[in-house]
C-alpha cells in the first residue's frame, strides 16, 4: 500500500501509510511532490538521496548512510541533516508526527519545512474543519541560536502598505515624492563612497517625507546615516551585528522563504518579516522555488498579529489584489515601479490597493 502510488516508508508499514493518507486527504490541494521522499525507519541496504533516515539517540553511527538525509530523534529535539545543512528543532510532538511528515512531504514542502509542520501537527487535527497547523503554540522552536538582541528592535506599523524596492537615491526621492510611505534602497555597489552618498541621500529623503526607508544589506552605513530600518537576508543574520543594529534604534526586516526560516527569524524579534518569493522573479537569484499564494495564505494565518508581514517576489499590479486577499499587510514591488512607462500612474494605481490602511 502506498501514498498516491509510491513507497513512503521503509520497511513498508500499511498501518502508517493508512494514517498518512488520511492526514494528506485533509490538507487540501497542493502541487504534486517534486521528490518522491521515503521515510526509513531502519537503514535500507542502499540508502539514496531521496531517503530520510530516522535515527534514535542510541543510533549515533551515521556512517554508510550514503547521501541520505538523517533525522535524529531525541526526547524533545529533532535534528535534520541534509548534506552540510543542519536544522535543529525543539518542542513537543504527537505520536503520529512521522506519518504527518509523510503527508506534508507529499504537499511538496522541502524536508525542513515539512518537519516543522509535522512537529506542529497534533493527533486528531484531521478531524478539524481546517486541518492545517495554524496554532503557533504547537509549533517547534529553532534550537542552537544565539540570544536575541536586547533591547528588541523597534516596532513597525502592522500594515506597511506599498513597499517599492529601489536601486538608487534618485529613485527613492522620486517615489517618496509621489506619496509612498515605505520603501527600500537596494543599492548594488561595492564602492564605499557611492554607498555612503546614496544611503545618506535616501535617508534624508525618507526623513523629509516622514517615510519608512529601509536600507538593504548595508547595515553599518545605515546605522551611520541614522536610517529608519535595515533589511537583511537569512544568511546575513550570521554575519551582521544584530546587537549594534538594535542598540542604534534601527528597525530590522528579515527575508524568509518558508516555515523553518520564519521560525528562525522570529527568534531575533525583527520589526517585520518578508515572505517570498511569492512568484517567480528576475530581480535576484532566489534560494527556493516560488512560494505561491496558497503558502502565503497559510503563512499569514500563522503569523498575522504576531509580526508585520511583507509579501515579496514577482508582485505587480495584476496580482496585487490576490496577494492582499491573503491578509498580508504589505507587498514589495520592484519592476512594477522601476520599469513602468508612467511611474506616477503606476504608483497611484498600486497605492489604491491599500486604501483604508492606517499609516
Amino acid at each position: 500500500m502506498s501514498l498516491l502510488g509510491r513507497e513512503v516508508f521503509w520497511p513498508p508499514v500499511d498501518e502508517l501509510v493508512e494514517v498518512a493518507e488520511r492526514i494528506r486527504a485533509r490538507l487540501g490541494e497542493w502541487p504534486a511532490a517534486s521528490t518522491r521522499w521515503r521515510i526509513c525507519l531502519t537503514v535500507p541496504d542502499s540508502p539514496g538521496a531521496d531517503d530520510l533516515l530516522v535515527l534514535t539517540e542510541s543510533e549515533s553511527d551515521k556512517a554508510a548512510h550514503g547521501g541520505a538525509a538523517i533525522i535524529e530523534v531525541h526526547e524533545k529535539r529533532v535534528v535534520l541533516t541534509r548534506g552540510e545543512e543542519c536544522y535543529a528543532l525543539e518542542g513537543e510532538r504527537s505520536d503520529d508526527w512521522l506519518v504527518a511528515l509523510a503527508a506534508f512531504l507529499d504537499c511538496n514542502f522541502d524536508p525542513h519545512d515539512a518537519l516543522v509542520l509535522a512537529l506542529a501537527w497534533r493527533s486528531g487535527d484531521e478531524a478539524k474543519d481546517d486541518a492545517w497547523p495554524v496554532d503557533f503554540a504547537t509549533f517547534p522552536r529553532v534550537a542552537d541560536l544565539p540570544d536575541a538582541p536586547e533591547p528588541a528592535f523597534p516596532s513597525c506599523p502592522d500594515a506597511l502598505g506599498l513597499y517599492p524596492v529601489l536601486p538608487s537615491a534618485e529613485w527613492t526621492e522620486r517615489v517618496l515624492d509621489l506619496g509612498v510611505q515605505t520603501a527600500q534602497l537596494r543599492r548594488k555597489s561595492t564602492d564605499a563612497d557611492d554607498l555612503k552618498r546614496e544611503i545618506e541621500r535616501s535617508v534624508a529623503a525618507g526623513r523629509k517625507h516622514q517615510a519608512r526607508l529601509f536600507i538593504n544589506d548595508h547595515w553599518r552605513e545605515a546605522i551611520a546615516a541614522c536610517a529608519y530600518g535595515v533589511h537583511l537576508g537569512q544568511e546575513d543574520v550570521q554575519t551582521a551585528d544584530l546587537n549594534a543594529i538594535a542598540n542604534a534604534g534601527v528597525r530590522l526586516g528579515l527575508s524568509t522563504h518558508g516555515y523553518y526560516e520564519m521560525l528562525r527569524a522570529l527568534h531575533f524579534r525583527p520589526s517585520y518579516l518578508a515572505l517570498g518569493a511569492v512568484f517567480p522573479t528576475t530581480t535576484k537569484v532566489m534560494p527556493t522555488k516560488p512560494q505561491g499564494l496558497a503558502r502565503l495564505y497559510r503563512y499569514v494565518q500563522l503569523l498575522k498579529g504576531r509580526v508585520p508581514l511583507v509579501a515579496i517576489g514577482g508582485v505587480d499590479g495584476k496580482v496585487m489584489p490576490d496577494v492582499l486577499a491573503t491578509g498580508v499587510g504589505s507587498a514589495a514591488v520592484v519592476r512594477a515601479v522601476t520599469e513602468a512607462q508612467d511611474v506616477a500612474a503606476a504608483v497611484s494605481s498600486l497605492q489604491q490597493n491599500f486604501t483604508g490602511q492606517v499609516r
